[in-house]
């Protein structure tokens, strides 16, 4: 496969094709720099006159006929969706089964009758009224992992696989309970977007929103092993301006600053520095002076005003453009004026004028500059800035909320909080037309705010959505509790809200043992349905055992996470090493090295959206106790565990699970 990308030559008819061609070889070498023991081909599909090997790539021959097809072409979407009681054509469905990237065994299934025969035994297990599925399925599922995610391109499921394909007009949110793949599926859609619409999404790019680095660099290879290494992955933090966080917010501050209420106090407090000029403008054009009266340069700011106001979807002006758009139009008076003098000043001359001293003087009074840290501060610092901004939108107790004792003298050294940075983003949202992408796949959504919500919407422009979360797992006290709610201020409300409700990843009794916490915390979603069940993958301890614990998990293969509550994270690393386990410690920012330690020491905060083989839980009872939704926060670490789960100071369960 790499040496036919390196055999292309560039036989371009002139510099520009050759060129193309050139930077086309460049990019396809590049998506095929994945790991050698990633095997060109996963399955094989039968039809009555050829038979299709599937891989992750399109692979050709010397003499470029199709040796395996790419996953994401028509053909291939047989390989996942055909049955027996819907063999779509096919007479046969092969999975082929590697080790380091050596064959070692295969299963075939049977189209054309129901039983299926294999190279090894048959081996299907079926869960709690899930899907039935094959020994390799199986054995590619729990396959020990080290590191970060891998793509789940060979075992993807006929539920699975409707929502990668869904049309690229169509903004999808997918309700995933855990362990249904949700996050994989969310990535695979955005490669198979990518390979059906790639001129269009190369253009104008994909964007993976995540809720914090380390989730981010867990996910980092899955596009790249695709062949897709073009695309942007970042948190809703980086999308706002490069300010330093210093300081957190007290829960009912943080309520207000993430209300979608705040983005019109954002918005009149910009505004209100907007004035009607009272002075005529008098400027020279073409060695001509000429009067612009007050009344025209104060139409000319009151319409701007209300192009800026505009809801962010019709919007066409922008604050720092609409100071152009003054200057402008104020020098444009000028030259009607000479032009019905009879004089005809040119448009080199107009654009001088617009840019002279007496027209930039006009403009900054009527229309000043703003910054959006400038703008934050004087709201926050400025008592009767925030009463005019806020009058009849928040009440006096939530003003209070917002302000500052005192103005910083330096706003490098401002108390900025995480919640100030989306408001920070909205504000320049305001002041300057964000970059758009054409799809936007978002994931652990249910923890969104309405402001944070704002700030990827902005980003959209006309294209899609791939929204992936579970509500049961929204552990922020600002989230929005509603998918309707978090669509809408997305701004698709029109999306379709897809449920994936089958856990193919979590063992069945460890999504039963964290399904006891729905009731309370759910009670209006479905509980999920495991695929297929491990005995003894679940297990209970006292809490003086978690060193034995964590030393039996650490000698299995796989990785080993112990999650703990956030404040537990360096006593629990420390007692781990002193017992002489090679421990790594997750941090907000964890790369892949972290992740790759032989055990790693998660804090509960941080637990989110990962997988690991084997789970240690540590003190359930202070990890519920460390936050207000600490029910929501447990049911996501019991449920992170792809092989084995033990719960460690078992006594402190929460009667919710007893």
């Amino acid at each position: 496969m790499r040496s036919t990308a390196e055999a292309l030559v560039d036989v371009g008819g002139d510099a520009y094709a050759s060129e193309r061609l050139g930077a086309q070889r460049a990019e396809r070498l590049r998506s095929l720099a994945d790991l050698p023991d990633v095997p060109a081909f996963f399955g094989r599909i039968d039809q009555p006159d050829r038979e299709l090997h599937i891989g992750r790539r399109h692979v050709t021959d010397p003499a470029g006929d199709p040796q395996v097809i790419d996953w994401r072409a028509p053909v291939s979407r047989t390989y996942y969706q055909a049955s027996a009681a819907d063999p779509q054509g096919l007479l046969l469905r092969r999975r082929f089964g590697f080790s380091r990237g050596e064959l070692t065994s295969y299963e075939d299934e049977d189209l054309t009758r129901t039983a299926s025969r294999g190279h090894q035994d048959d081996d299907e297990r079926g869960g709690d009224g899930g899907p039935a599925l094959g020994q390799l399925v199986v054995a590619e599922i729990e396959r020990p992992r080290s590191g970060p995610m891998r793509d789940i391109v060979a075992t993807i499921q006929p539920d699975q696989d409707d929502i990668v394909r869904a049309p690229i007009e169509e903004s999808v949110c997918i309700q995933g309970a855990p362990g249904t793949g949700k996050t994989a599926v969310g990535l695979h859609r955005a490669a198979f977007l990518l390979y059906s619409h790639a001129d269009r999404l190369r253009r104008s790019g994909v964007l993976v929103v995540g809720p914090n680095r380390a989730f981010l660099h867990y996910i980092d290879q899955v596009l790249p092993a695709l062949g897709e290494v073009d695309v942007t992955q970042c948190t809703v933090a980086d999308l706002g301006p490069a300010v330093a966080v210093r300081a957190a917010d007290a829960p009912e501050v943080e309520a207000v600053k993430a209300d979608p209420r705040m983005a019109q106090v954002l918005q009149r407090a910009l505004l209100d520095a907007v004035r009607e000029p009272l002075e005529d403008v008098v400027l020279e054009l073409a060695a001509r002076r000429y009067r612009v009266r007050a009344s025209r340069v104060a139409s000319v700011v009151r319409t701007l005003a209300e192009k800026v106001a505009a809801p962010a979807e019709r919007r066409e002006v922008y604050y720092s453009a609409a100071r152009a758009r003054l200057a402008r139009a104020v020098a444009e008076d000028a030259r009607r004026q000479g032009e019905a003098a009879g004089f005809a000043p040119t448009d080199g001359e107009t654009a001088r004028a617009a840019r002279s001293r007496p027209v930039k003087a006009a403009v900054d009074a009527a229309w000043p500059a703003r910054r959006a840290v400038d703008l934050l501060a004087d709201l926050y610092s400025d008592p009767a800035l925030l009463a005019r901004a806020a009058d009849g939108v928040l009440d006096a107790d939530e003003q209070a909320a917002l302000r500052w004792e005192t103005r910083p003298r330096s706003l490098a050294r401002a108390p900025w909080t995480a919640a100030d940075v989306v408001l920070l983003d909205e504000v320049e949202g305001l002041l300057e037309r964000p970059d758009t992408f054409e799809h936007i796949v978002v994931d652990e959504a249910q923890d969104l705010t309405a402001m944070q919500c704002r700030a990827i919407g902005r980003r959209l422009a006309t294209g899609s959505l791939t929204v992936l979360g579970d509500l049961a797992q929204a552990t922020h006290h600002a989230s929005l509790g509603r998918w309707s709610a978090v669509m809408a201020h997305l701004g698709r409300p029109q999306a379709t809200v897809r449920p994936l409700t089958v856990g193919y990843r979590v063992p069945g009794e460890v999504l039963d043992f964290a399904a006891r916490l729905l009731p309370s915390i759910a009670p209006d979603l479905p509980g999920p349905r495991a695929a297929r069940r491990a005995p003894g993958s679940l297990r209970m301890r006292q809490a003086a055992d978690l060193v034995e614990v964590a030393a039996d998990r650490a000698a299995q293969e796989g990785s080993t996470a112990v999650i703990c509550a956030d404040a537990a994270v360096e006593p629990t690393a420390a007692a781990l090493r002193s017992a002489g386990l090679d421990v790594a410690v997750l941090g907000d920012s964890g790369t892949g090295d972290q992740l790759s330690g032989h055990v790693v020491v998660v804090p509960a905060g941080l637990a989110k959206g990962l997988e690991h083989d084997h789970v240690v839980v540590v003190d359930p009872a202070a990890i519920l106790a460390a936050e207000p939704r600490g029910l929501q926060r447990l049911y996501v670490v019991l449920t992170r565990a792809v092989t084995s789960l033990t719960v460690v100071g078992a006594e402190g369960l929460p009667a919710e699970l007893t």
